[in-house]
């Protein structure tokens, strides 16, 4: 299994690196995100998943170990491939994605590409529970109680659970009370 690679950036195309290592060359399969950033002749290190099934050999990497992680946990979703996991990590920040899985809210997975409505509900339903096995930064992921709350209530108010995410995101961080934070977001929202 390869599981690590440190190397120089021989070549890119639309969707994978080629990394040399010790004069070997690995093409790895990265999210577009890193892809935009990767230059020819940098060094990088990556984090991979080595996927063998009967026609072929494919290495994923990430430049970090948490990506690698929830690509792994998404993987063991029927009906999610490498492919679409990789899409998925490409649609959002991974803060995002774990913050909209801990809401219930699939509506982030509907921008992926080969993510139907029922797949997208399957990978909320199914993660919820297994995000707690996966070592997060609690700043990364952290919902305050005053944050589920506020969500909650501008979602009894009507608004659609897309404008309320929205809403929720563009509260400044210094407001600390909930009634601050709904009045924020509900002035966010009659825009």
């Amino acid at each position: 299994m390869i599981s690590y690679l440190k190397g120089i950036i021989l070549s890119k195309n639309s969707k994978a690196v080629t990394v040399l290592v010790n004069n070997l060359g690995y093409q790895v399969l990265i999210p577009q995100t890193l892809l935009t950033k990767i230059v020819i002749g940098d060094e990088i290190e990556l984090f991979t998943h080595l996927r063998h099934n009967e026609d072929a050999m494919s290495l994923f990497g990430f430049s970090r170990r948490e990506e690698l992680q929830f690509f792994e946990l998404l993987i063991t979703i029927s009906g999610v491939g490498p492919k679409t996991a990789l899409s998925v990590i490409e649609v959002a920040k991974l803060s995002d994605i774990k913050k909209a899985i801990l809401r219930d809210d699939p509506s982030i997975l509907y921008k992926v590409s080969g993510v139907g409505k029922k797949t997208a509900e399957r990978i909320v339903v199914e993660l919820k529970n297994k995000l707690d096995a996966l070592p997060t930064n609690e700043k990364e992921i952290n919902l305050s109680d005053t944050d589920t709350e506020t969500f909650d209530a501008l979602l009894s108010l009507g608004y659609g659970e897309r404008d309320v995410r929205e809403a929720v995101r563009k509260i400044p961080a210094d407001l600390e009370r909930m009634e601050d934070k709904i009045k924020s977001a509900l002035k966010y929202l009659g825009k």
